[in-house]
């Protein structure tokens, strides 16, 4: 997923605003979880109405480039999205197509619940690249996490009163590991890239490959279909406002960890609209995901705070 499954949110945003508002930016970041439960419901249903994968996908980025574009210019950044970069650009595009694809599938294919909860690991997958293609240093706090995590997963994966579908759940962790090769990515392209100019490349680049994947595998739909991929590309835009809204008013350590909010409405929408009840396993290896992922929020969010002080009381120049 993205935040889980919306990994595409660096750090260094152009639209970051200098007047903080913690609260409305935790209540905007849980409205967008909210929302992209409904997206996700969504897609769901359209899968069963026939609508392929992909065909989700490109009009879901359909509707949310104009969306992009609109926010960089109500926010004075439209500039940003210059770049001499186009070949990290084009990798972000790969890996984020390929995670966002991943994504919408392991929805098909598992609960929702199920699948939110594997897209979880992402968070784990990405500390432990971190450590190999960053060399970024992890303690024990961090690696800590990283097997908790992985045991949350193991006992996801057991058959707790029924049985996981291990196709479903291979892919749900394949478009967690791609997302976190996406925030990966992004740490890369964050010291030299402004926000404006990452999200406003992923959105239109994704249209290239997205739209040749409509041509060959989109079909005509009945009027039904068509309502339900209208209701998935705007409640998609409607999240990337909030999501990106968040960040004008709280840092992203500040919010990261309401994310893990997606689960609950995961299992609201997948109650409500399929009937599915997660079984006893998704339960119990949840909170071992989501506890390991906010060890590394807060573990994060203390060792940023740590080298800001440094810097503090030991200016350079």
């Amino acid at each position: 997923m993205q935040a889980a499954m919306r990994p595409d949110e660096p750090k260094n945003t152009t639209f970051a605003s200098s007047s903080q508002h913690p609260l409305l930016g935790i209540a905007l970041r849980l409205a967008a979880m909210a929302v992209l439960g409904i997206m996700f419901a969504l897609v769901k249903l359209a899968g069963a109405h026939g609508v392929h994968v992909t065909e989700s996908l490109f009009y879901r980025q359909l509707a949310g480039l104009p969306v992009a574009v609109a926010w960089l210019w109500w926010t004075g950044a439209l500039a940003s999205i210059r770049t001499s970069r186009p070949m990290e650009h084009g990798l972000r595009m790969i890996l984020g197509v390929s995670a966002m694809t991943l994504n919408f599938s392991a929805m098909l294919l598992l609960p929702m619940a199920e699948a939110t909860t594997f897209g979880f690991a992402a968070q784990i997958f990405a500390t432990i690249l971190a450590a190999l293609l960053l060399r970024e240093p992890t303690g024990r706090y961090r690696w800590g996490a990283v097997v908790l995590g992985f045991v949350g997963v193991v006992v996801a994966l057991q058959p707790g009163g029924r049985a996981i579908v291990l196709t479903g759940a291979a892919v749900a962790l394949g478009g967690a590991l791609m997302t976190a090769c996406v925030i990966i990515q992004l740490r890369r392209m964050a010291q030299s890239e402004p926000a404006g100019a990452i999200v406003f490349w992923f959105s239109l680049t994704s249209l290239v490959p997205l739209g040749v994947a409509v041509l060959l595998f989109g079909k005509n739909h009945d009027l039904a279909s068509w309502a339900i991929i209208a209701g998935l590309s705007l409640s998609g835009a409607i999240a990337q406002i909030l999501l990106t809204a968040s960040l004008r008013h709280a840092s992203v350590a500040a919010i990261m960890t309401m994310d893990y909010s997606a689960l609950l409405w995961s299992a609201l929408m997948g109650y409500a609209v399929f009937g599915d009840i997660p079984g006893h396993s998704v339960w119990l290896g949840a909170p071992l995901i989501v506890g390991a992922g906010m060890i590394i929020a807060r573990r994060e969010q203390h060792l940023t705070r740590r080298r800001a002080m440094e810097v503090v009381e030991y200016p350079v120049g």
